[in-house]
């Protein structure tokens, strides 16, 4: 089988632990692409950037970034990591995306979630007491905007309906794909969100972001379970993983656990978690835990343990927490498609 690397990003700009420089938002965004650039010179399957409405992070407009990488690049897939469709208007993104779809000949992909992060909700007029209701409403709609027909949808909780619209522009007609988006459900493990892309026939992104990666086995056989009976296609059944990582030829553990501490600092004071320390760090970049941290032979045993368990067929990494240089993250992007790659695929290809 092939398995898909690659790598996400916000575009953080938090101080650097070491030396407190913080880069501006446009900087920071320059270094994305100059990222992204290199993965594909590398042979990187995928590059995915996230969505934040907050002073840390540079980038709250996925869209617009995406739209850069992709005019820059030729072959690699660059997509949303995650788009928070709760918050948005589900057409005016099929809209970008399928604009998108068109100039890039089919490299797009929409990562569609909640969000891990509430930013957005005040922001865009969204009530919280609507959490749910929001995104089920709300990926319904999208979906039922790439069925490619004539749109009569109700809208409940965001009025008004939709009655007879045709959407345009269309996503690009490639063989085995047809019209339609490269869509996934994103899920931080919450079941309903499983069955709802197994239903939908989507495939599913596990953002796993602490302890084991086998924690996450039950909700991928839920997946499929619901999968096989919705009774979709094989052709679209996908599972797909993004969690922290980082690749140095020594030392990594060490380069990355301040950067790291940063980030889980930062978090668990705003949401009253336990302090991070190095302990849990360890174990969790441990050869079961969800942090793919360590050299290329490392991360490649990784890759292919979350197979194992998981059965899935890509692993994209968020490689630049907390302000990590440029130079290191670059370095990281090297390693992971010129050494850790060839080891995968020599595994499991």
């Amino acid at each position: 089988m092939n398995m898909e690397l690659g790598f996400y990003t916000f575009g953080d700009i938090h101080p650097d632990p070491h030396t407190g420089e913080i880069v501006t938002p446009g900087k920071a965004i320059q270094n994305v692409l100059e990222r992204t650039r290199l993965a594909e010179e590398v042979g990187l399957d995928y590059v995915g950037i996230g969505e934040h409405h907050r002073e840390d992070y540079s980038i709250s407009s996925p869209s617009t970034v995406i739209a850069a990488a992709l005019a820059q690049t030729h072959r690699i897939h660059v997509g949303s990591a995650v788009t928070v469709l709760s918050t948005e208007d589900p057409v005016r993104v099929y809209q970008q995306f399928a604009t998108m779809d068109q100039f890039s000949d089919g490299r797009v992909e929409l990562l569609a979630g909640r969000g891990s992060f509430i930013e957005s909700y005040p922001i865009f007029g969204a009530n919280l007491a609507d959490y749910d209701a929001l995104y089920g409403e709300k990926i319904d709609l999208f979906a039922a905007v790439g069925c490619g027909g004539t749109c009569h949808l109700g809208r409940p909780v965001s009025p008004p309906p939709l009655d007879g619209v045709l959407v345009r522009p269309r996503p690009v007609d490639l063989p085995g794909r047809g019209p339609h988006l490269n869509l996934s459900i994103a899920t931080g493990g919450n079941p309903r969100s499983s069955l709802r892309a197994g239903m939908l026939g989507l495939p599913v992104n596990y953002a796993i972001i602490g302890g084991e990666l086998a924690q996450f086995a039950p909700l991928a056989r839920l997946y499929r379970e619901a999968y096989a009976r919705a009774g979709r296609p094989e052709s679209t059944r996908s599972v797909t993983v993004s969690a922290m990582g980082f690749v140095a030829t020594e030392g990594a553990r060490d380069m990355c656990y301040p950067y790291w501490h940063e980030s889980m600092r930062r978090i668990a004071e705003e949401r009253g978690f336990p302090a991070p320390n190095r302990i849990t760090y360890e174990a969790t970049s441990g050869p079961r835990g969800a942090y793919f941290v360590g050299s290329p032979e490392e991360v490649a045993a990784k890759v292919i343990h979350a197979h194992e368990v998981l059965g899935n067929d890509r692993v994209i990494l968020q490689m630049d927490l907390s302000g990590v240089p440029q130079q290191e993250s670059l370095r990281a992007i090297e390693l992971l498609g010129t050494r850790v790659k060839p080891l995968v695929d020599a595994e499991l290809g």
